[in-house]
């Protein structure tokens, strides 16, 4: 029998004008979209719909923003195809801010609640670090081990400074994150190591690595307040890389997340091992699709953002 993951897109995959086509058409998307912007006592939707790219990527509107179009895109599979998680998926999962969409997928938590944090958590991320002083870039074509001797490396003798590995994304795509100048030394070190490329990202910050400290304590500190719940199926987190359903570790993970690495190269290998063959993308974009296929060419991936995604889609 065939088994589905459901995964959901992370910061980089907005775009202005997602989800509109749903909003239009769909009384339940139009819901979902409606009750983020009474939580957020801001119309975000109109920063989706019709603001300009350079406001919604601000950490904090793209992550809620994501989070919204990704629900309302699993809230009209549900009432146009019947399709849900509780049915048609064995496990959950999402990219760094996905994580909070897929735990708001499999029940764990409310969207209202899921839309609060995640736009706490994007501004506390914005302002963690000073503008400037951190940054990430994408190493291409190295191991995670070649990539962690580079980061070691970069911070040699430099002993206040923080370089380190963000995402492990798919094999030969692995991102550091950590101070601007480590992040600049680096590069002429992984070139010299056999690097195929090495790209600094036009990020505002350096996210999951220890930098992050002063982010995971202003959300520590907004997290006392929500409730998780079990998730009706169980959640692939980031930091662990295998499954987990207990609501207080989830809460946790999720905090460590800020700091930590995201494992998404053996997230989906370990998908694999229990027997998941299709990964179906549930949101703007087609990022983690193409990362399943250079991790492993045999998983079957669907990428459904759009109202024309889901006309065709069939579980």
């Amino acid at each position: 029998m065939e088994k589905n993951a459901f995964v959901f897109p992370g910061q980089g995959s907005q775009t202005v004008g997602m989800g509109k086509d749903l909003y239009d058409n769909f009384d339940k998307a139009k819901e979902v979209f409606d009750a983020v912007d009474d939580a957020l006592g801001y119309k975000l939707s109109d920063i989706i719909f019709e603001g300009s790219q350079e406001e919604l990527t601000k950490t904090e509107n793209a992550q809620p923003a994501l989070l919204t179009a990704s629900m309302a895109v699993l809230k009209v599979l549900h009432t146009e195809k019947g399709i849900t998680v509780e049915d048609d998926a064995s496990f959950v999962a999402g990219h760094s801010l996905g994580e909070y969409s897929a735990l708001c997928s499999a029940g764990a938590i409310s969207i209202t609640d899921a839309a609060k944090l995640v736009h706490l958590r994007g501004s506390a991320m914005a302002k963690a670090v000073p503008l400037g002083i951190g940054g990430m870039a994408a190493i291409i074509g190295m191991t995670p081990d070649q990539v962690s001797a580079v980061a070691k490396q970069a911070i040699l003798g430099f002993d206040d400074e923080v370089c380190s590995i963000a995402n492990d994304n798919s094999d030969g795509q692995i991102v550091i994150s950590g101070h601007i100048n480590a992040i600049k030394r680096a590069q002429d070190i992984a070139l010299d190591m056999g690097a195929k490329r090495y790209v600094i990202l036009p990020v505002s910050g350096p996210f999951h690595c220890s930098l992050m400290g002063k982010a995971k304590e202003e959300l520590a500190s907004a997290m006392e307040g929500i409730q998780i719940m079990k998730p009706i199926v169980p959640i692939i987190a980031n930091v662990k890389a295998s499954a987990v359903t207990d609501p207080t570790e989830i809460k946790q993970l999720l905090l460590d997340q800020l700091t930590g690495q995201v494992r998404w190269r053996e997230t989906v290998l370990y998908m694999k091992e229990q027997g998941v063959t299709r990964q179906i993308e549930v949101g703007p974009g087609k990022v983690l699709s193409g990362l399943a296929r250079r991790i492993d060419k045999e998983i079957q991936c669907a990428a459904i953002g759009t109202m024309a995604d889901i006309e065709k889609f069939e579980i």
